[in-house]
């Protein structure tokens, strides 16, 4: 099953917030119907996310996995289940767990091609450090390409029970694959749900 979204639409990332081991992530097309479900495990030093198309998992539609162990600045690379590279994204170290979130995207050549950014420093360093500012400054991230035309924003809705984030895309891009775009949604939902 191809994964395609085009410009102008928006999907949604879901993620229970009261899950005892691990997390789960369901993804909703813009009508509502769930196109990916990816259940993260607790407890693992090496992160590896596989997406499938529903809830039984009987079909993957991606893999993401780190590269190492544990790391500030960790490489996620994004795959067909064949292990087909359609990209990764590496988290900018130190400054986007004490500061603002910053990931930089890599094509299939390992070429960096775009970068996703928190909106505001001011805002996440607010966040990261009074609690109850998550609630009131939402997180908003920017995806562009490196000449700085905008590709997708995803944003966070603050919700007691399920964290959400919707996803929306401006443009179709040649080098950005789709998947990668939800690839990055998927690990902003999954490493926001270790900081919050």
């Amino acid at each position: 099953m191809a994964f395609n979204i085009e410009p102008g639409e928006s999907y949604t990332i879901r993620r229970q917030f009261f899950k005892l081991l691990g997390a789960a992530f369901h993804v909703y097309d813009p009508d509502g119907r769930l196109v990916g479900y990816c259940k993260q495990r607790a407890f693992k030093l090496k992160e590896d996310l596989r997406i499938c198309t529903d809830e039984s998992c009987a079909q993957e539609l991606m893999v993401i996995r780190a590269r190492s162990i544990i790391d500030f600045g960790a490489t996620y690379d994004v795959t067909l289940p064949t292990g087909e590279a359609l990209g990764s994204l590496r988290r900018k170290g130190l400054t986007s767990s004490f500061v603002r979130d910053e990931w930089l995207i890599f094509g299939r050549d390992g070429r960096q091609i775009g970068r996703i950014t928190e909106d505001s420093g001011t805002k996440a360093f607010l966040r990261r450090y009074i609690d109850f500012m998550n609630m009131l400054l939402p997180q908003t991230f920017h995806l562009v390409r490196e000449d700085g035309t905008p590709v997708a924003a995803y944003r966070t809705h603050f919700n007691l029970f399920v964290h959400r984030m919707s996803v929306s895309v401006f443009a179709d891009d040649p080098e950005i694959d789709d998947l990668v775009i939800l690839a990055a949604g998927c690990l902003l939902a999954a490493i926001e749900g270790r900081q919050g």
